[in-house]
């Protein structure tokens, strides 16, 4: 199984184009390439991040953990931003039809979400780069619906830590719903085994076009009604 994918960065935009868009280019990385330049990588996401004073090494470390664990698994997809430099990246993988990505989850799973799970049509994001500097405001956006539709993908999944409410918040501010709980062993050697991660699972509706308020609403009505009824 995935870790936690945890400190995925925000970004701070609304999803307006502008003229900033059009001077980024987006690419495809391959497994190759993308253990190549995984120290840049690395590199974008220590700038992007907002790690305290002597934090930063444990991020860096953490991220390339992340990112060598993803490269192994099967369909791996990275997409960077660039222009005379990276500017964001995002990465995932297609969710295996078994449901595992959705271990721990709290609760029955909605019907929707597993019948695409069931159906290979979900693809995980693990990860979200962009950083603070970018001109386009838009870009984490960007680049995750570039990826979506890359992988033919009805609904994007991810999972973000429960306590990184700044996270949460973008990830809803660009669409995705919130349908509830995922509790895991914690990987950290210094929490015991039995204290577990509290992780908030996201899904974006994507299929053939932008998602739709009807789309959020219908998972979230199913959820709720699954969870009381």
């Amino acid at each position: 199984m995935t870790p936690p994918p945890g400190r995925q960065q925000p970004s701070s935009g609304d999803g307006s184009t502008s003229s900033a868009q059009d001077a980024l280019r987006l690419r495809r990385l391959n497994r190759w390439q993308a253990e190549t330049l995984r120290e840049d990588l690395a590199d974008l996401y220590v700038e992007s991040s907002r790690a305290q004073p002597g934090e930063g090494y444990r991020g860096r470390e953490a991220f390339l953990r992340r990112l060598t664990e993803a490269i192994r698994r099967p369909g791996f997809a990275l997409l960077i931003a660039e222009s005379t430099a990276f500017a964001g990246c995002v990465y995932g993988f297609p969710v295996r039809r078994e449901g595992t990505w959705w271990r721990g989850f709290d609760g029955p799973l909605p019907r929707s979400v597993e019948q695409l799970t069931a159906s290979g049509h979900v693809f995980a994001i693990t990860e979200t780069v962009v950083h603070p500097h970018a001109d386009d405001k838009g870009l984490a956006r960007r680049l995750q619906h570039r990826l979506l539709a890359d992988h033919h993908a009805s609904l994007g999944a991810t999972l973000v830590e429960q306590a990184d409410s700044a996270v949460c918040n973008a990830f809803l501010s660009w669409g995705w719903q919130d349908i509830g709980l995922v509790r895991r062993p914690s990987d950290q050697q210094l929490l015991r085994p039995s204290d577990p991660v509290v992780l908030r699972a996201l899904v974006l509706p994507f299929g053939l076009g932008p998602p739709t308020a009807t789309h959020l609403d219908g998972l979230a009505h199913e959820n709720r009604t699954q969870r009381h009824g």
